[in-house]
């Protein structure tokens, strides 16, 4: 079996599940994959090995592979989490990267702001993916980074909606994430980690509002809106 058409599955899989085409909780379907991917089973098993060892999917004897749920559980433990795994990558990362590595993340930050101009969400939702998981490498902490790129996954699908925004104030907010990058890029070269903590914190804040309306959406009309829809 050809490596590369494993490679092109397990990376399309993952783009598929970071966009939410396959939603979360979904069943992997071995037979309708296979022959999406002109793969046989015994590969498509392995891909999903990949996916559930790094926290796209998961496997249930006897009931095959699903893609990793967010359910309000999950939600919650994401969001008390995100804040302390962001911070402490964010300041070894400041301290103990290596100048490739920042020369890395300076490429990644052109291609996203290149993609926000163009208003590609989809790209740009990537490239922030692609980021902060360069962020994770620079903190060269192997403890840190398995937990990064776990937590990314669910930021990422999360975060769809963040580069559609369907207001000026969403548009505004897409904005300023791109100034926040490049504001961590000149706190990275000065290896400034208290002053890349204060902008983790900031960065993820601006974000976290829109996020949270994945788990809380708005709550239904009461009273006279429902008189006025026609309740």
């Amino acid at each position: 079996m050809s490596r590369d058409k494993k490679t092109a599955c397990l990376e399309d899989l993952r783009r598929r599940i970071l966009t939410q085409r396959i939603a979360p909780g979904s069943d992997l379907d071995e037979a309708t994959l296979c022959e999406e991917y002109g793969l046989s089973r015994t590969p498509l098993r392995e891909i999903f090995q990949r996916l559930a060892g790094e926290g796209y999917a998961r496997i249930e004897q006897n009931r095959g592979a699903k893609v990793s749920s967010m359910d309000l559980a999950t939600m919650r433990v994401f969001f008390q989490t995100a804040p302390l795994i962001y911070c402490n990558v964010a300041r070894q990362a400041a301290e103990n990267h290596l100048p490739a590595q920042l020369d890395q993340l300076h490429k990644i930050q052109e291609e996203f702001r290149a993609a926000h101009a163009e208003g590609d969400a989809e790209a740009a939702s990537f490239l922030n993916h692609g980021f902060h998981q360069q962020m994770g490498l620079m903190a060269r902490n192997p403890y840190l980074l398995v937990a990064l790129n776990r937590m990314l996954i669910d930021h990422t699908r999360l975060s769809q909606t963040f580069y559609r925004p369907s207001s000026e104030d969403g548009a505004r907010r897409v904005e300023s994430s791109v100034a926040q990058h490049d504001a961590m890029l000149e706190a990275m070269a000065r290896r400034d980690g208290d002053n890349m903590v204060t902008l983790t914190m900031d960065h993820w804040n601006l974000t976290r509002d829109q996020l949270e309306r994945y788990v809380m959406p708005d709550p239904l009309p009461l009273g006279s809106e429902l008189v006025e829809m026609g309740a």
